[in-house]
Parts: structure tokens; C-alpha cells; sequence
């Protein structure tokens, strides 16, 4: 296996990325059906919320020797989306690897697989999404890797220069050309969202706020 270090992609529209910084994943899962990752990657630290530009990175397996290398490459308002290749007991991630990342300004990190060392990660205080902590970590063996190149992570496709945007449920990846319509939707909805419930609260059913029940009868009716 060789390396493959391409070009850093074109960072988000910063009135795009203002707009994802407000929006739930939550929300734009009531529209959108691509860019969703597994849901077990989730957030190491609290109460985070963070969208950027994807910079993507495939790691193989017990070696982070590229990863050491482009980070010097990393820039504010980016997020790094690493792809373990099948990897999950590996980590990637610890004090160190955190602390030179959020020296760079980036926004935060997303692993299909294992940090490690999350005291740390808390301490620099670096926004880290992946499948929980794991002891046994990579070492500079010198495999190879990619950066800048298509990857899965999470059983989502990601490109680098996606919009990333990564919060207390989980974590999308939206093409920029698709992307805005969707988070303009949704904002849309959770603006809309507290009236709806002070609705319920004081006695709207929530059958007939969705249209549910409306929906259950009709069948009923159909069957005699």
C-alpha cells in the first residue's frame, strides 16, 4: 500500500455554514435519506455541536503514520472524517493526535472507529465523533493511507469538501449542492416546532396534528 495525499478541498460557504451550525441532524432526517452515519458513532464529549467542510482520510488498520503527517494541513471551520477500513479496535485518536488537531483551529473529528485517551480529548477540548474509547492504539508503521479522496465512514459516503454536520444524535454528510435546500427545510420545521407543541400541551391530539389518525381511520373504513 502506497500513499495518496491530494489537494485540500474548497471550504463551505461561510452563509451555508452558519445556517448548519444551527440545524439538528434529527431534523433533516424527517427529509433526507443519504449521508447518515451509523448511529454508533457518537459524540465522546457533551452538549457539542459543530458542522465544517469534510477532509477526508483513509487509515488502514494499526497504522496512523498519514494521519500524523496532514494534519499540518488542517484549517478552522474543517472536519476531519477518517475511515478505519474495517478497523474498530485500533485507535486512532489519543491526547496527542487531539491536541496537535485543535492547535489547527479544526473544527472537530469523526471516526468510523476508536479514540482513546477521552481525559484528554475533554481537556483539549476538541470535538471527537466515533465509536467509543478503546486501550490499544495505532503505531507509525509506515503503511499507506489516502487523504483528500472518496470515503465511507459509518456506512455513508463522504466527499472531501461535504458539508459535515455533527451534534448530539449523530452525524450527516450532505453534498454543498444539495445540502442548503435540506438545511433550509429543516431550520424551517424547527422554527415551526415549540408552536406545535404548546398545541399538544394544551389538548391537539397528535394523531390529528400528523395526520396519522386520519390515516388509520380511512384504512379501518376501507376494511368494513
Amino acid at each position: 500500500m502506497s500513499y495518496v495525499v491530494a489537494a485540500m478541498p474548497d471550504q463551505i460557504d461561510a452563509g451555508l455554514l452558519e445556517k448548519a451550525r444551527r440545524v439538528e441532524t434529527a431534523t433533516i432526517g424527517h427529509k433526507r435519506h443519504m449521508g447518515f452515519m451509523d448511529p454508533s458513532i457518537q459524540a465522546i464529549l457533551p452538549n457539542r455541536r459543530i458542522a465544517g467542510t469534510a477532509v477526508t482520510l483513509a487509515l488502514p488498520g494499526q497504522d496512523s503514520t498519514l494521519l500524523h503527517h496532514v494534519i499540518q494541513f488542517l484549517r478552522p471551520d474543517d472536519i476531519l472524517v477518517i475511515d478505519r477500513l474495517g478497523d474498530h479496535k485500533h485507535a486512532a485518536l489519543g491526547g496527542g493526535v487531539a491536541v496537535a488537531i485543535k492547535a489547527t483551529g479544526c473544527a472537530g473529528v469523526v471516526i468510523d472507529g476508536a479514540c482513546t485517551d477521552v481525559p484528554e480529548i475533554e481537556q483539549y477540548d476538541l470535538p471527537v465523533w466515533c465509536r467509543g474509547p478503546s486501550p490499544i492504539t495505532t503505531r507509525l508503521y509506515d503503511v499507506g493511507g489516502s487523504f483528500n479522496v472518496d470515503i465511507a465512514c459509518g456506512g455513508a459516503v463522504v466527499h472531501p469538501g461535504d458539508v459535515i454536520v455533527c451534534d448530539f444524535s449523530g452525524v450527516v454528510a450532505m453534498p454543498p449542492a444539495e445540502a442548503e435546500a435540506d438545511i433550509d427545510w429543516a431550520l424551517g420545521k424547527q422554527a415551526a416546532e415549540p408552536a406545535g407543541h404548546r398545541a399538544m400541551q394544551q389538548g391537539e391530539r397528535l394523531g390529528e396534528r400528523s395526520g396519522a389518525s386520519a390515516m388509520v381511520q380511512a384504512k379501518l373504513e376501507s376494511l368494513g
